[in-house]
């Protein structure tokens, strides 16, 4: 058992190693996409929110 988990060790190692690791300006580029994007999703719902909200509103009073 303890030769399989030894193995196992040893290959995840050799994986690891093998890995095309993103340079630090494009971990920072596409993290700047990733909240950029959600802000824009997030202002879209907000503003959806407000629209519906105001119609029921009117029609409820």
């Amino acid at each position: 058992m303890f030769e399989r988990l030894s193995n196992f060790f040893k290959d995840l190692r050799k994986e690891v190693g093998r890995i095309n690791w993103p340079t630090r300006g494009e971990t920072v580029r596409m993290s700047l996409i990733v909240i950029v994007f959600s802000l824009v999703v997030a202002a879209f719902l907000g503003a959806l929110d407000y629209l519906f909200f105001n119609l029921i509103s009117k029609i409820l009073s």
